[in-house]
């Protein structure tokens, strides 16, 4: 039987670090010999793990996760977590929150998760392990960081919609809520430095009717997030009437939309037109 060549940090050089923000929460444990393991938290997500390597060390396929004991732990019995999937990237394996958090729980009882995969190069077994050395203090960080994560994230509210009813001007109590969410984002990072709103109505009006409705309905989004905190000098508010219908359903078109720019963007070709490809926040 070929013998499993194990990667991980002994109880000299285990070490984990917590960075912290209020976009993002991670700790990082550096694997010897193999790269790191990483947790992950983004602001307005859920924790999730994954493995980094520069090399390939494990064929791509399906490999094993199991949290076992140490080696000055005898006798206390293996658990698997399951089967996960080995990709050929950067980052060949990486974990929902399910077992991101049983791999915490594994590390928070004193065990080393474990995945286990056919090694690229002759199909001997390949451990990677993650130690529970040092890992129970930066979890308590952890969790303080997160505690302080905001909302929403980036990817989240870069482009985002807010729905109409025929006619109306209104928002709603969820629509209030997403432009409180863009305003948190956008008072807590400095690089944000355009906020495009435009207004868009359904085709069932005069052009006349629907330029000026659809210009009320970026208005009342812009004058909110202002009003809200963010610099009037940053926004720009423009009003399209049926021009760039979204869908053949009147409800899809019906609506402002509201897409962020960081600096060194590249500004979206497609304009208007391009806001709307996002899928609508909730």
């Amino acid at each position: 039987m070929a013998h499993a060549a194990t990667y991980g940090a002994g109880i000299e050089n285990s070490q984990w670090y917590l960075s912290e923000s209020v976009f993002e929460c991670t700790l990082v444990h550096q694997v010897p010999g193999y790269g790191r393991a990483v947790f992950r938290h983004r602001a307005g997500e859920s924790l999730s793990f994954f493995l980094e390597s520069e090399t390939p060390v494990m064929r791509p396929g399906r490999g094993m996760l199991v949290v076992e004991a140490p080696s000055w732990r005898p006798g206390a019995a293996p658990r698997s977590l399951g089967r996960v999937n080995v990709d050929d990237g950067r980052r060949p394996v990486s974990l929902d929150s399910r077992l991101a958090m049983n791999m915490v729980q594994g590390l928070l009882e004193g065990m080393d998760p474990t995945v286990t995969r056919e090694s690229w190069y002759d199909g001997s077994p390949v451990r990677v392990k993650v130690s529970n050395i040092n890992f129970a203090g930066e979890f308590s960080g952890y969790r303080s960081c997160t505690s302080g994560l905001l909302p929403v994230n980036y990817d989240q509210i870069k482009r985002s919609r807010i729905p109409f009813a025929a006619g109306s001007i209104s928002l709603s109590g969820a629509d209030r809520q997403l432009l409180d969410n863009i305003v948190a984002y956008i008072q807590a990072d400095s690089t944000v430095e355009r906020v495009f709103v435009d207004g868009h109505t359904d085709s069932s009006g005069s052009r006349i009717d629907n330029r000026a409705l659809s210009e009320e309905r970026a208005n009342v989004v812009a004058e909110y997030l202002i009003g809200e905190g963010i610099d009037t000098n940053i926004v720009t508010v423009r009003a399209h009437a049926d021009q760039y219908p979204v869908s053949r359903r009147p409800a899809d078109n019906r609506r402002t939309t509201i897409r962020l720019q960081r600096e060194g963007e590249r500004p979206d070709l497609q304009q208007a037109n391009g806001y709307d490809a996002a899928t609508p926040s909730s």
